[in-house]
């Protein structure tokens, strides 16, 4: 490309859009950061500073006439130094203080970083074995995550030397299941060929969806069921009323048989309220009156 075109490496703005995570010392997303990285300098013609740089090509210009010469649009120089302010911009301060020195090439911090990554295989991957092997849904919030974690942790074992294959990716996945998903997980464990990883995280994410919708079908149900039980409850009128009979006319019924009953009160009933003997008493008090006063009419015994 002739020094006089612009570069297509000159056109970027922010190197967040295409690389968005930034890598920090933990290898969780150094994978990730890898690929991302390497696709975008693919893409914008600047792949070869990620590898050693080619003998320079004889020019035609004096040292002295290089020297005073400003930098081209396109120069290696100035490519270099655009991608290494690309590897210093997605990398965390802390991992940046460990790679960063003076008259540095973008392919030195490149293999710095990939130094650091990759050191101590055989530790770090008895480290990501553990860690694969005792991954479980249980310690996640959703099936989505629990699946991306099984799926980095395979990809780091790859990058240490440690390869997973896809069949021990999808057993391991569903190995790590709660009882919840113990069925779908049979029947993904049974299926001849097994299926994929990416079918194996796509049948339970829509298991997990289904079994979410059921709950909240469930819930409102429950919660219909008890609001109508608790106004039923709550009526003044329902247990005071009679078969067939409206609340007002029951009430109007007590009301006549109040006043029919005042005013049909038997004789002896208004004795006693008006303070009166009855009239059983008046005739036990004649008899007793007779059974004393009759002697002594009659005068003394002959």
């Amino acid at each position: 490309m002739a020094d006089n075109k612009l570069h297509p490496a000159v056109t970027v703005n922010n190197i967040r859009t295409s690389v968005p995570i930034t890598l920090d010392n933990d290898a969780a997303d150094y994978n990730t950061w890898l690929e991302l990285f390497r696709i975008h300098c693919t893409a914008f013609l600047v792949a070869d500073h990620l590898k050693p740089r080619d003998p320079p090509v004889a020019a035609s210009l004096s040292d002295k006439e290089k020297q005073s010469a400003p930098p081209a649009v396109g120069s290696w120089e100035r490519l270099d130094a655009m991608v290494l302010q690309w590897i210093y911009g997605t990398i965390s301060p802390g991992l940046l203080k460990t790679v960063i020195k003076k008259s540095t090439t973008a392919y030195d911090a490149w293999k710095a970083i990939e130094n650091i990554f990759q050191d101590n295989k055989a530790t770090r991957a008895l480290y990501l074995k553990q860690k694969f092997a005792t991954t479980r849904l249980e310690n996640f919030s959703s099936m989505h995550e629990y699946c991306q974690e099984i799926k980095v942790l395979a990809d780091q074992l790859n990058n240490v030397d440690a390869a997973v294959d896809e069949q021990d990716l999808v057993l391991q996945t569903i190995a790590g299941l709660t009882e919840q998903y113990e069925t779908v997980g049979t029947i993904l464990q049974n299926t001849k060929p097994l299926p994929s990883f990416f079918e194996v995280r796509s049948q339970l994410c829509m298991n997990e969806t289904t079994k979410a919708n059921q709950a909240i079908h469930s819930a409102h149900q429950a919660a219909t069921a008890l609001h109508t039980q608790g106004q039923t409850r709550s009526s003044p009128i329902t247990s005071h009323t009679t078969a067939g009979q409206p609340p007002s006319d029951v009430t109007r019924g007590r009301g006549r048989s109040r006043g029919c009953g005042r005013g049909r009160s038997s004789p002896s009933q208004s004795n006693r309220s008006r303070g009166q003997p009855t009239p059983s008493a008046q005739n036990n008090t004649h008899t007793l009156s007779f059974q004393i006063l009759g002697p002594l009419l009659n005068g003394p015994p002959s």
